[in-house]
């Protein structure tokens, strides 16, 4: 059966995240506001989730030898430029985009403090100042240069996968709030989706965030439950059908999925986003 190959520190897999950084995420994210206070802006919400994700992949890979590499994890921003975002990315050259992630794990951009509720052991909850690791800041700057980014995605799965060719194949995550400012983004989609190892073809997974407080449309499994906007059905289309585990991770979740579901969430509210996130990078068991 296809992506069901063993995810070990000896086969690891690849987890690529593109992150759009147009001057339009400085807008705030719809759903997002608190009472009495001004609603985050998307760069912001999306930075602080994916600085999180990333600290929990190495919390599922920390044992007691260290951390293991079972996946090789990278982020690209796109906006004033198409780069890798993450510090490890600098330090290794430009070209080593995907990172094992025990690399990732030693060099934070810095360690903060932040409140966070914790359980205070009565069935209650308490505030704790906690450090909590950053490995790169939220920014917002010119256009949406969408397919740079899958551009550099398509070359670093497929020097990815020349070395790892029997491997999981690689899961890329992009994450945008407008249509590319630089051509068709479909072609490029379909480009790095034809790379595949001997387990399957490159998985692209995409997420539509939004200043809107309506209704999030997630994993659909027909173009039809998409929103008759152009954009939107642009970025469906995009998006490979989940494999069998996140199909089983999304029914865990409480959604209906069907062998069409699409990995694909159209104007995402900050749950939504942390939701699908999360199905998105749990591709099998790590042994």
């Amino acid at each position: 059966m296809a992506y069901s190959a063993e995810i070990s520190r000896t086969s690891p897999t690849a987890i690529l995240f593109l992150l759009d950084q147009s001057a339009s995420m400085q807008d705030p994210f719809g759903g997002a506001k608190q009472k009495g206070d001004a609603a985050p802006s998307k760069a912001r919400v999306l930075a602080d989730t994916v600085n999180k994700l990333l600290q929990n992949l190495i919390l599922r890979c920390a044992k007691e030898d260290g951390v293991r590499d079972y996946f090789h994890v990278g982020v690209v921003g796109y906006g004033q430029r198409v780069q890798p975002v993450v510090r490890p990315a600098a330090e290794y050259g430009v070209t080593d985009t995907l990172i094992p992630i025990s690399h990732l794990a030693d060099r934070p951009l810095r360690m903060e403090h932040r409140v966070k509720e914790v359980a205070d052991g009565s069935g209650g909850t308490t505030k704790r100042r906690v450090q909590t690791p950053v490995w790169f800041d939220p920014e917002a700057k010119n256009g949406t240069p969408m397919c740079q980014a899958l551009d550099l995605a398509a070359q670093s799965v497929r020097d990815w996968i020349d070395l790892h060719p029997h491997n999981y194949p690689p899961i890329v995550l992009n994450v945008t709030d407008g249509e590319a400012t630089d051509g068709d983004p479909l072609r490029y989609a379909q480009q790095l989706r034809s790379y595949a190892t001997d387990d399957g073809e490159v998985l692209l997974f995409n997420i539509h965030l939004s200043e809107s407080e309506e209704a999030a449309v997630e994993f659909p499994d027909a173009i039809a439950e998409v929103p008759p906007d152009e954009h939107a059905r642009l970025l469906y289309q995009m998006s490979s059908t989940l494999p069998f585990s996140m199909r089983a991770a999304a029914e865990q979740e409480g959604y209906r999925v069907t062998l069409d579901t699409r990995g694909f969430v159209f104007n995402a509210d900050p749950a939504a986003l942390v939701r699908f996130l999360e199905i998105g990078t749990r591709p099998s068991t790590l042994r």
